[in-house]
């Protein structure tokens, strides 16, 4: 298959899968046959059902902070033998349950694997819910990076104090300021 078909499969856009290639980041081996780049066919995949991966940003400023998540999701996934068959990418804020793709994404029985690159690109308020309740129906979700906040209780606070800042302050800089708040509550402020 060549590159284009490849990119349009995965929800990629055909110039940033070729700007993946020439930076070789493409996440799937791929070769030059003349003007032409075949992409390899992607190995038979190891879990029945459909692989998903999911990506968000809070604002339309950050629209390409969410084609590189793509790319680090779509890459992460491969790199621990998943084939994403589907990327579902939205513009919407963690603080509400008002996702339309998220929510399409979470009732499709298709989907056995969510794969996001941190806990809070999915949901910012009970993750471990949601993530036994797909459990209980058999299906899964990854993380890809799960080192952003080692100390549950940490975790917790800065929870916590990201719900009151939006309430006080806005959603936009509600996260800026919370952990702020949990920087000066633990000693580590820069100086």
């Amino acid at each position: 298959m060549n590159l284009r078909e490849w990119a349009l499969e995965q929800g990629v856009h055909p110039v940033t899968a070729y700007r993946w290639f020439r930076e070789g980041k493409l996440p799937v081996p791929a070769r030059r046959v003349g003007r032409l780049i075949l992409v390899d066919p992607a190995p038979k995949p190891a879990v029945a059902g459909t692989v998903a991966a999911y990506c968000r940003v809070s604002s339309a400023e950050q629209k390409d902070d969410l084609e590189r998540q793509v790319g680090r999701v779509v890459a992460g996934a491969t790199g621990q033998g998943l084939v994403v068959g589907r990327v579902v990418s939205e513009i919407g804020s963690g603080m509400n349950g008002h996702r339309r793709k998220l929510t399409k994404l979470l009732s499709d029985p298709a989907v056995t694997v969510i794969v996001v690159e941190h806990r809070d690109r999915l949901t910012r308020f009970g993750f471990e819910h949601l993530a036994a309740s797909l459990a209980a129906t058999g299906r899964r979700i990854v993380v890809l990076d799960d080192t952003e906040t080692a100390d549950d209780l940490v975790r917790d606070v800065t929870e916590v104090l990201t719900s009151l800042c939006a309430r006080l302050y806005g959603r936009r800089s509600a996260s800026r300021r919370a952990a702020k708040a949990v920087a000066i509550a633990t000693g580590d402020e820069p100086a």
